[in-house]
């Protein structure tokens, strides 16, 4: 029986069997029954992980060094300015309101029409056709018109009421946009312009009260400060407490809007009688300078205040000046008796005319009166008997007497733009006799119509001068006074004296020039006055005066200043007794009624 050969390994499997047999006697040698040893770390690499973790430390260290303390402040302010949003909500100004209580500004709703032909989905025509019997004094073809002008945006119509607005909402037209915001609306209109001024459409007063006391008008809460989310949304519990609550405080004047009625009409009447250029009415309360009334003549609507001319913003009886002519003459009598030079009882002889330093000075009758007393030198107006009469005293003695009424100062009235008197320097004034001369009869100086109700004022509360002013104060819903102003008040004039002269102006209304303002059964005293209007350039202006007239009442017991002024009335018969002392009478008449003045017991 033969026995099988077995192959024999070829040269490549008899290699790949050695290196098995090989790695099988090493592993055997090398590691024990049933556990591998691992490999060794080399040791530089542990240091350098060490290293690294260390570096890495101190480096978030001093970042976080960085952050925390010396950026801290700064990174805390720009983290709050990002999450902190400043509202400046529109807060609505002060309401402003007369004695009374009547409403003279506030601030209501206001809706805007615009237009954006862009969007429209319905013909133009329709549109204007629909929108038309809204609004006023818009024709389909004027609203067609204006959709023209461009393509988005064009505003139609401002002040729209509630109803055209909600109106225009119901009609739901593509293209067409209401807008609401808040405006400042003078419900009496031009009534009392010239003192309550306008605000203007970035709602800054701009004229009247309405700049003077801006920031009396503003109210306490301007801006708040409320916190945010990352997607802007405003955090509720953030908001302050008191963020719908506002002050309900108004302002309140001592304008008696029926006064100021009365005295528009009155001189209106007048100045379209004479062609006059301009006028104004003052009533003050001598007691403590409170203003009833003052008008100016011509005026504005401050609801449309862009309509006017920019000249009629001002309000010209504190910002212009002008020679008072003989209605300052009881203040230079009052003068001269407080220094001695004369009294009551002093007769002076008036020739009709005297000459002082070459110049000839005239009365306005161009005749003389004779041998007349202090109170008959104010009923004739004599210009003459003012010169020697103020000739008694030294011209320094004059000029010092002058600068105490503070003539060359303000009254400090609380409306803007008002401008001081002119006086001479007291070295021109006492070189030249005809300075002196001049003024005695109230011309060759200058002063506003508000410094003369002063000054006459002090005449009639017993010589003091107090500051005429129109802010009664701060009141609420209920008329609680809670805020008010304080004014000075300085003695300028002997209390006797200041009596004696008001008794001496009854005379002129009773036996003077003045008897055109008699009012029966009341005691009223006054001066009339027709003075030549000063040029630009110096000298007078021909055939140019200011009439005026002022009085005082009652006699018995002086309250009350009414002045009347009249700039360029047209005509032969134009004096301060034909023009101005008519208006001042209506005026008075007015004040008796809505004051309940009794009437005198003695006339």
């Amino acid at each position: 029986m033969s026995r099988a050969k077995r192959p024999q390994p070829t040269t490549k499997n008899k290699l790949f069997a050695e290196k098995s047999v090989a790695s099988t006697r090493v592993s055997r040698r090398s590691a024990p029954p049933g556990k591998l040893k691992p490999s060794p770390l080399p040791k530089w690499r542990l240091i350098l992980v060490w290293a690294v973790m260390v570096v890495g430390m101190i480096g978030l260290g001093w970042k976080l060094y960085q952050l925390q303390i010396v950026q801290g402040k700064e990174l805390q302010e720009k983290a709050r300015s990002q999450q902190a949003v400043n509202l400046r909500p529109y807060i609505p100004r002060r309401s402003i309101i007369d004695g009374e209580g009547h409403v003279l500004a506030t601030d209501r709703l206001e809706h805007i029409l615009y237009v954006h032909p862009v969007q429209f989905k319905q013909p133009p025509e329709a549109i204007a056709a629909a929108l038309s019997p809204i609004l006023d004094n818009q024709t389909p073809q004027d609203l067609m018109e204006r959709f023209k002008q461009r393509k988005t945006g064009i505003p139609i119509a401002r002040n729209l009421t509630e109803g055209q607005a909600d109106r225009i909402k119901q009609l739901r037209l593509d293209g067409v946009e209401l807008n609401e915001t808040y405006a400042r609306f003078y419900p009496q209109k031009e009534i009392a312009s010239e003192i309550i001024g306008y605000v203007d459409s970035d709602r800054r007063g701009q004229a009247g009260v309405e700049l003077s006391q801006e920031k009396l008008l503003e109210r306490d809460l301007l801006s708040l400060y409320v916190r945010r989310t990352a997607l802007g949304e405003i955090i509720p519990a953030f908001l302050p407490e008191d963020v719908l609550k506002s002050n309900d405080l108004q302002i309140q004047l001592t304008l008696d809007l029926r006064l100021q009625r009365a005295a528009r009409l009155a001189l209106q009447q007048q100045l379209k009688k004479f062609n006059a250029k301009r006028g104004a009415v003052i009533v003050m309360d001598a007691t403590d300078g409170s203003l009833l009334s003052l008008v100016c003549e011509p005026t504005f609507d401050p609801n449309e205040y862009y309509k006017s001319r920019v000249e009629l913003f001002k309000n010209w009886t504190v910002s212009d000046l002008y020679e008072p002519g003989s209605t300052f003459k009881p203040i230079n009598i009052a003068l001269a008796l407080e220094a001695g030079v004369i009294q009551p009882n002093t007769v002076v002889f008036d020739s009709g005319a005297v000459t002082v330093d070459g110049w000839n000075i005239f009365n306005a009758t161009k005749t003389g009166n004779g041998a007349i007393n202090i109170a008959e030198v104010l009923q004739t107006s004599s210009n003459v008997a003012m010169v020697h009469i103020m000739r008694r005293l030294s011209r320094k003695d004059y000029y010092q007497r002058l600068q105490k009424l503070e003539l060359n100062q303000r009254t400090e009235i609380d409306l803007p733009g008002e401008v001081a008197g002119h006086l001479k320097s007291e070295e021109i004034f006492t070189e030249r006799g005809i300075e002196l001369a001049t003024t005695s009869f109230g011309q060759g100086f200058s002063l506003t119509p508000v410094k003369l109700v002063q000054l006459h004022g002090a005449l009639a509360n017993g010589g003091k001068l107090v500051t005429p002013h129109l802010v009664r104060g701060l009141v609420d819903v209920k008329g609680t006074l809670h805020w008010q102003p304080k004014h000075k008040v300085k003695q300028i004039i002997d209390p006797q004296v200041s009596k004696q002269v008001v008794e001496m102006m009854e005379t002129v209304v009773t036996d003077g020039s003045g008897k055109s303002s008699i009012i029966p059964q009341y005691r009223i005293g006054g001066k009339t006055g027709t003075a030549q209007k000063a040029g630009p350039r110096g000298g007078y202006l021909p055939n140019a005066k200011i009439t005026s007239f002022v009085a005082i009442l009652p006699i018995e017991s002086p309250r009350y200043v009414v002045l009347a002024v009249v700039d360029e009335p047209q005509g032969g018969n134009t004096f301060g007794s034909t023009v101005a002392a008519p208006i001042a009478k209506q005026v008075i008449e007015a004040l008796i009624s809505l004051k309940g003045i009794p009437p005198s017991k003695t006339q």
